[in-house]
């Protein structure tokens, strides 16, 4: 009975591989690059658009709640925008926690994840600067006054959505000075 078993599982499992070598192996002609999330044979969960844990499925969540802005649904912004944020962070995270580990050791590895770090978290201020601006729409400026804190001190004062960041501060009247960086301020004297 054993015997039979491990041969029915072996038979199984060849089979098995033969049809995964089939699926693996593109037909001539056909070179599709293996990174390519379009292609239906690239089973990587996490790049498929519907994987909640990627940057398609932040962008998703973004748009999502775009169509939501659009429609002043402003409830179904603020939770979408809210997922998003959350995602990007916890996407922005991981990558930073991936360069750090390779600091020293691989510097292809570590400058590729420093870089998704970089732009995920860029997309996490993105999508705090929206909740922010949906937090002044429903006249909840207690709301967006951290955000916004949160994005000058992620990005910087003198990047263009700290900038911006800081003007809705301002008008909110939370700041009383407006802000010019060098750039301005040479400029304009």
């Amino acid at each position: 009975m054993i015997a039979v078993s491990c041969l029915i599982g072996f038979s199984v499992s060849e089979s098995v591989s033969a049809q995964i070598l089939a699926q693996e192996t593109p037909s001539e002609g056909t070179e599709v690059p293996e990174d390519d999330p379009s292609d239906p044979s690239n089973l990587r969960p996490l790049t498929q658009a519907d994987s909640l844990l990627s940057l398609q499925g932040g962008e998703k969540l973004m748009n999502e709640a775009g169509e939501a802005i659009n429609q002043e649904n402003y409830d179904l912004a603020v939770t979408k925008l809210q997922q998003a944020r959350k995602v990007f962070n916890q996407l922005s995270n991981f990558y930073l926690q991936l360069a750090n580990s390779f600091s020293g050791i691989d510097t292809e590895v570590y400058d590729s994840q420093r870089d998704s770090a970089l732009k995920t978290g860029q997309m996490r201020d993105a999508a705090t600067y929206q909740l922010a601006l949906v937090h002044r729409a429903q006249d909840q400026p207690e709301l967006a006054v951290p955000l916004l804190v949160q994005i000058i001190r992620s990005q910087n004062p003198t990047t263009d959505l700290g900038k911006k960041s800081y003007q809705q501060l301002y008008e909110l009247g939370f700041v009383d000075v407006p802000f010019a960086d060098e750039a301005q301020a040479t400029s304009s004297n």
